[in-house]
């Protein structure tokens, strides 16, 4: 299985002093090395993490394929098909959210999705959409005639976290997961069941298949029996960890996780 490594955090770290450092170049080598098969960045509409530039630099040093994710928003579109990725991942943004929470709404912004779409492929850059692993989307997306889907894991993830005992500061707790243990090992069954359906559609439909959002050392290697995906694209736990154990060996780490 593939791994994608998310480097935005890093330049999370860097914008908390408004420095030059640490600088997200640093670890395209490091990433390499340590057995990454991909870089991936989000440049968001808020310019929280990475920037104009560290895109700019990313795409033409990196000596991995860079997935760079974003909105369907007509600036960064523009800015990014300049840039000229090995792959653009379209994702669903919100002003107010920490980190990008569920999938495209395929429905809503298929007519905006088509043109998006279509202005990177004339391009040749490789499109894929960070969707929930419902079939119906599944259909939507073939019909958007994507290389690639990326299957929002988030739901699991946070099942995960609860019936494991992970969510530990009361904010992010979630309501409705406050359940019994055993109702929760039902719903995470429920969710790897989702994924594992919506992967193997996808992958019948000729579609490239990715997974990734909050995915980490503890979770992971329930994902990685889904044959149907071919690739995980994970970020903040590695930063996280590299913090303690150093970046190469948190990425080498997941890499032997995630086979």
């Amino acid at each position: 299985m593939l791994l994608g490594v998310n480097i935005d955090h890093i330049a999370v770290l860097r914008e908390a002093r408004r420095i030059n450092d640490p600088d997200p170049i640093d670890a395209l080598s490091i990433a390499k090395r340590a057995g990454a098969d991909q870089i991936t960045i989000h440049l968001r509409e808020d310019r929280r993490h990475i920037q104009d530039e560290d895109a700019k630099r990313i795409v033409e040093l990196s000596p991995l394929p860079v997935n760079l994710e974003c909105a369907i928003a007509p600036e960064i579109v523009q800015i990014v098909s300049n840039l000229n990725p090995h792959r653009v991942t379209l994702v669903p943004e919100k002003r107010e959210e920490v980190t990008t929470e569920g999938g495209l709404d395929l429905e809503k912004n298929f007519d905006a999705l088509k043109e998006t779409i279509l202005h990177f492929q004339n391009r040749g850059i490789e499109v894929s959409l960070f969707i929930d692993p419902y079939l119906e989307h599944i259909e939507m997306a073939t019909d958007l005639h994507v290389e690639w889907v990326e299957l929002h894991t988030g739901s699991f993830a946070n099942i995960h976290a609860s019936l494991y005992g992970n969510l530990l500061r009361s904010h992010h707790r979630i309501p409705s997961l406050d359940q019994p243990r055993e109702v929760l090992a039902n719903m995470l069954q429920k969710s790897l069941d989702a994924l594992t359906k919506a992967a193997a559609a996808a992958d019948a439909k000729g579609l490239k298949v990715a997974a990734g959002h909050g995915l980490n050392y503890q979770n992971v290697q329930k994902i990685t029996p889904i044959v149907s995906i071919r690739e995980l694209n994970i970020g903040q736990s590695i930063i996280a960890r590299s913090i303690f154990t150093g970046l190469h060996e948190s990425i080498s780490t997941m890499k032997r996780l995630i086979g």
